[in-house]
């Protein structure tokens, strides 16, 4: 009898697990900073308290130091027309960058932004993140690739909401044990949970950036930082000229 209530509770814990519902979220701005509008934000991040971006187009790819209150660049690297840059993240004492259709990935010295090494990528790249131990990618399909500190494939896991494949994942952070990931020309990020690929949270940021702030050079909404060290959320877009502090709100 204990035998058969054990399968049953186990049978019931799967379900109940598998067909939790996805939270829906809004945002609440916390406070507001400026934001280079010459920045096309591909990679947004905070490694040791400091934030860092890189920004794409070609002729004016650059991966950058950002001060947080004035939005100006404290140090800053350039990078040939030929490249179009896009994520980027810090890993132990590397910075990794990615380039978009030249699949070609860099390697810097995390402290002192010395080059060391470039590598073959083995897909286009879009967006990058670290959970401390590996790389997590996205390509703009439906699938984030966990990788190695020289880009050899872990796995890969396939992002579906509800059972569908969630397409055009693209910058992407790693925040309290879950993935965060811009959907491209949306204005929605997902919460993904890196073990299984299922959406457990969708965030509404649209409104986000007000329609009196946006002119012809506006894009879209990419760019997710996470500091651990103050707990703080961060909101950015393609030459938007303003950077957000976010929290959550559950929508009802």
């Amino acid at each position: 009898m204990r035998e058969l209530l054990a399968i049953f509770f186990m049978s019931f814990m799967l379900i109940s697990c598998s067909d939790a519902k996805v939270r829906e979220y809004t945002l609440e701005v916390m406070a507001e900073y400026p934001h280079d509008t010459e920045s096309y934000t591909q990679g947004l991040f905070f490694h040791d308290g400091q934030m860092y971006e890189s920004t794409g187009v070609h002729g004016k790819s650059t991966f950058r130091k950002v001060d947080l209150e004035t939005g100006k660049a404290l140090e800053r690297l350039n990078f040939d027309k030929q490249y179009f840059v896009e994520g980027s993240v810090i890993m132990d004492d590397n910075l990794y960058i990615l380039t978009w259709e030249s699949r070609i990935a860099f390697i810097y010295d995390a402290e002192t932004l010395e080059y060391k090494s470039s590598w073959k990528y083995p897909r286009e790249g879009w967006g990058i993140t670290t959970d401390g131990r590996q790389l997590i990618a996205t390509d703009g399909s439906a699938n984030l690739y966990f990788m190695n500190d020289r880009f050899a494939l872990d796995r890969k896991q396939l992002v579906t909401y509800e059972g569908r494949p969630v397409r055009w994942l693209n910058e992407v952070e790693y925040i309290n044990g879950k993935i965060w990931a811009n959907i491209y020309t949306s204005d929605e990020i997902a919460i993904i949970n890196p073990k299984n690929g299922k959406v457990e949270g969708i965030i509404d940021c649209s409104g986000l950036l007000p329609k009196h702030l946006r002119t012809e050079t506006t894009d879209v909404l990419n760019g997710i930082a996470y500091d651990p060290q103050t707990k703080k959320i961060y909101l950015t877009g393609k030459n938007w000229p303003r950077l957000y502090e976010v929290r959550l709100v559950e929508k009802k």
